[in-house]
């Protein structure tokens, strides 16, 4: 009998796999994205200290008003401009790029070019 895939499940196996190899520290930590259905969450996080250092998403009470009217895709692209912004004013310049398992492709790559267009080096 055919049973049908949990994406969700290979998603997180494929992160796993991925974060055993990758890891922020202070010098360049990790852009991490999450993506559900509905919203986008980015965080740059030192892993060496365990701490997140700047996070944005698209259900930010800033980011509310420049969202409108706009599709997920541009959405996450203003996401990652937003990201950049943030970390370049904490003085972080380059970091690791952490898709989280998803592929990059839609969202994901719009988030990352929006994080590039402003400065961010990964």
């Amino acid at each position: 009998m055919l049973t049908k895939q949990d994406k969700n499940k290979n998603r997180v196996v494929r992160h796993v796999r991925v974060r055993r190899k990758i890891s922020g520290t202070a010098e360049r930590p990790r852009l991490n994205v999450y993506r559900s259905l509905n919203e986008i969450y980015a965080q740059i996080i030192d892993d060496e200290k365990g701490v997140t250092l700047v996070s944005v998403s698209t259900k930010e009470k800033e980011l509310k008003s420049a969202l409108e009217g706009k599709n997920k895709t541009e959405q996450a692209r203003l996401v990652g401009e937003t990201i950049a912004q943030r970390a370049k004013s904490k003085n972080i310049n380059d970091v690791v790029f952490d898709r989280g398992g998803y592929l990059y492709t839609g969202r994901v790559q719009a988030l990352a070019e929006g994080a590039r267009s402003k400065g961010l080096n990964f």
